[in-house]
């Protein structure tokens, strides 16, 4: 469309054939991938594709189109409105709301394929995001503007840990986005019930796009999750954005792809799957101090059957993100819970993002876990066992037991450095497994009451003074001895 003076100059089409949610649409010679098309009746669309002499759109919401019916280009791509009015609300891939809380005030708009910040407009990441879980936060850190593929079968707990890495970033400014794609409406209100009780969805923002709504609007939620997300990091924020999950993802675009009578590849899925998903992580990262310096981290969840990671979407994944954590479904049967797999979880960034004194309490403590695994299935039909050995297999059932932890409940940083200091020093390899639960359930509020300073200098995780360190000995000790 061109507007010259009073007159408006505007390229007409008209509906070929409808296909659910996409349109045919024949008379458009100049409009390009992306651009918004007015198809009337209150209905909008974007250019999604070509064919020799057709125009592929799909359809933004339900209306009364039909075969013959003229629609308009716009001059304009797809954008969608966002603001720190967004906070601590439930909006659909577009920004409109959801939760009857009536209309948001956007303070701009932004365009939801947007290509990802350049190399120059990054910087390596050094920050490290404060988990909650023990288990990741100790053996598989993971930094400001990483992206983190979370995998598993389903009913492995996949959810719950995204959802107490997003509790963890309560009171720490830090901006959390949740995108659900395809899930039953239960499952979406059961996390949303948890938002709200915890008291974290006014610092965060739900964009739903659950298995009722049409599969473009599947398709583009995580699109219009990310978009918002990069509103809040190029304000100088940190965000976090769980994308939930991107195998139904990839199912909503394989449906979309065959309505679009695009030749199917392996498993059915579309050739272009794999660039889809890459440029949606892409656009994750830590950038300069000229250009904000926020941050952006990504945890998509993907499904594998029966653990199998070398799956086509798995695969996909996990090769285009900065680690993966991997929930063992015969861990959660065991009751090991969170049941991450240390022995296939991993994250390329590694240790480098922790503090100092962090990184010395959890020096070797995943190894050492995998170590006892794998001593446990070697020595389980043995007797006599050493004394060397035995203290090992101790040693190593206590990390397990602080390693287990409670969903919804996330362990703040000064709570761990207590309970990784006893189990670095052997405090915790002669007492018994009630008397551990016992120590990592009540250990920091004892230490509050007793060593408030030392309480204060953990919190702040950087290195001790000796007079601390003098501190936190006699805290674990006096614990014990209290007992």
């Amino acid at each position: 469309m061109v507007e010259r003076g009073a007159v408006r100059i505007r390229e007409i089409g008209r509906v070929k054939e409808i296909k659910t949610s996409i349109a045919k649409v024949e008379g458009l010679s100049t409009c390009l991938v992306g651009q918004i098309i007015n198809c009337g009746h209150g209905v909008k669309g974007f250019v999604i594709g070509f064919n020799e002499d057709e125009v592929l759109v799909l359809l933004l919401s339900p209306g009364e189109i039909k075969a013959g019916d003229k629609v308009y280009s716009e001059s304009e791509s797809f954008k969608m409105p966002v603001g720190n009015n967004f906070l601590g609300r439930i909006v659909d891939f577009s920004g409109e709301p959801l939760d009857g809380k009536g209309v948001i005030d956007e303070d701009n708009f932004a365009r939801v394929f947007a290509p990802a910040p350049s190399v120059l407009d990054r910087v390596p990441i050094e920050d490290m995001l404060y988990t909650g879980i023990r288990t990741l936060d100790a053996a598989i850190p993971i930094g400001k503007g990483q992206r983190q593929l979370i995998i598993g079968d389903r009913m492995t707990g996949k959810t719950s840990i995204a959802v107490d890495i997003i509790l963890n970033q309560k009171d720490k400014d830090v901006i959390c986005i949740y995108c659900c794609i395809g899930r039953d409406y239960a499952s979406f209100e059961k996390v949303v019930s948890i938002l709200k009780e915890k008291g974290v969805l006014d610092n965060m923002v739900i964009v739903s796009g659950i298995a009722s709504s049409s599969v473009g609007e599947q398709y583009l939620a995580p699109y219009g999750a990310v978009t918002l997300g990069e509103y809040f990091m190029c304000s100088g924020r940190d965000v976090v954005i769980v994308f939930d999950d991107l195998t139904k993802h990839a199912w909503a675009y394989r449906e979309l792809s065959l309505l679009l009578e695009r030749p199917p590849g392996r498993e059915a899925y579309p050739g272009d799957i794999f660039y889809l998903h890459a440029q949606l992580m892409e656009r994750a990262a830590k950038l300069s101090p000229s250009m904000g310096g926020g941050s952006m981290t990504l945890f998509p969840i993907a499904d594998t059957l029966q653990g199998d990671i070398a799956d086509f979407i798995p695969t996909n994944l996990i090769s285009m993100t900065d680690g993966q954590i991997f929930l063992n479904s015969d861990l959660f049967g065991e009751g090991f819970k969170p049941a991450i797999d240390l022995g296939l979880s991993v994250s390329r960034i590694g240790s480098k993002v922790q503090s100092s004194i962090f990184k010395e309490f959890v020096k070797d403590l995943g190894l050492g876990y995998i170590q006892y695994r794998e001593t446990i299935k070697a020595t389980r039909l043995r007797a006599g066992i050493s004394e060397d050995l035995n203290k090992r297999l101790r040693h190593g059932e206590k990390i397990e037991r602080i390693f287990m932890q409670e969903k919804n409940k996330p362990s703040p940083i000064e709570e761990q450095l207590l309970l990784f200091y006893a189990l670095q020093k052997g405090a915790l390899d002669i007492i018994t497994n009630e008397q551990c639960y016992y120590f990592k359930s009540n250990i920091l509020e004892f230490a509050k009451k007793k060593h408030p300073g030392l309480v204060s200098a953990l919190k702040k995780n950087k290195e001790l003074t000796p007079e601390e360190r003098d501190s936190l000995k006699g805290c674990v000790v006096e614990f014990f001895e209290k007992q």
